[in-house]
């Protein structure tokens, strides 16, 4: 027989097998939301056990060794946190002593309540309740134990990304810098640009952010004092943090390369940064041009900003982007499918 109700609190089993005590006991429990299975001291009882209840309420004609074996074994196989009290209701002239020290020795550590019949039912359902509360109080304690190791293991998993991340871009800003001041300004920037990133991600609240608030912490920096100087154009989306981050790093290097050589270098120059879906909505394509700058002529060699362009669009997109040092205007294109970078 089971009795459900709606309630926080765990179930309670109930074993019985005399008289109409069982009936009793679900009855005057269920008028109080609480859920109880009522089980028989055979094979029954090991798959209600199964069950893990947050209670066992037992009479004293049930403790027959099958039923005092089958109740430590599953006390055993309880985790730390957890603790199952047991009440055990009695006839008044039981011997408690000896039932006492009997159920201490099949069940050492067990928490065991002894109740004397007859018993009215508001006591019983008192002494049910608390300790129901206990258990749920245990299992509280326990989610948050658990919460806790996730995020730590969470936490562990996202620093050494981080690190893994500076490591990298100091090696390779390294390598491109000639100068002390050089390599100090240009790390600092990309350690901005990735920091950026992260807390955008931080005020999205989980590991997908919009892209738009990627571009804007981006290329605002760049845009004040009434001029636009990255014009940007694309319907919201959302990503995931990986990808916002390596789209907000290109971004990054591309803005470098347009202040020192291209379009920003000059007053009037300006860049156009578009996104949109492509291919029937399955590929998502992205657009940076630059207008307005000086000549651009293609350089002798590939510096850094270009090197990690071409070979973060190319990991992230699976396309190689199209990168053209065009007379008119530097330009930086990447099409792939969308599913590589969005959050569904």
């Amino acid at each position: 027989m089971t009795v459900s109700t709606e309630s926080e609190l765990d179930w309670v089993l109930v074993l019985a097998p005399f008289r109409k005590d069982a009936d009793y006991i679900a009855a005057f429990l269920q008028e109080h939301k609480i859920e109880v299975k009522a089980a028989k001291p055979d094979a029954d009882l090991i798959e209600n056990l199964a069950m893990s209840p947050g209670m066992i309420v037992i009479t004293h004609e049930a403790l027959s060794p099958n039923v005092l074996d089958r109740v430590a074994a599953h006390l055993v196989e309880q985790p730390d946190w957890s603790e199952v009290p047991i009440i055990v209701l009695l006839e008044r002239a039981a011997p408690l002593f000896r039932i006492r020290t009997q159920l201490q020795d099949c069940w050492p550590g067990a928490r065991i309540l002894f109740y004397s019949r007859p018993i009215t039912p508001l006591e019983l359902v008192n002494g049910i309740q608390s300790n129901l509360l206990v258990r749920l109080r245990q299992r509280e304690v326990r989610d948050s134990i658990e919460r806790e190791k996730e995020l730590r293991l969470e936490l562990n998993h996202r620093v050494k990304n981080i690190l893994a991340s500076v490591q990298s871009i100091f090696q390779m800003t390294k390598r491109g810098a000639t100068t002390l001041e050089e390599l100090a300004q240009d790390f600092s920037g990309r350690l901005q640009a990735l920091s950026n990133v992260h807390a955008a991600v931080f005020e999205a609240g989980g590991e997908t952010v919009r892209l738009s608030a990627v571009v804007a912490l981006t290329v605002s920096p760049y845009n004040g004092d009434g001029a636009t100087r990255i014009k940007v154009t694309g319907e919201d989306m959302v990503v995931r943090r990986d990808a916002g981050t390596t789209i907000a790093l290109c971004l990054h290097e591309l803005i470098t390369n347009a202040i020192k050589y291209g379009a920003l270098s000059q007053p009037g120059g300006h860049v156009e940064l578009v996104w949109a879906m492509a291919a029937g909505q399955t590929d998502f394509r992205l657009s940076w041009a630059e207008v307005g700058g000086p000549a651009v002529r293609e350089p002798t060699r590939q510096g850094y900003g270009t090197r990690y362009v071409r070979s973060a669009l190319s990991s992230l997109f699976g396309t190689v982007p199209d990168i053209a040092f065009a007379p008119d205007g530097f330009h930086c294109s990447v099409q792939g499918p969308a599913e590589r970078i969005s959050a569904s």
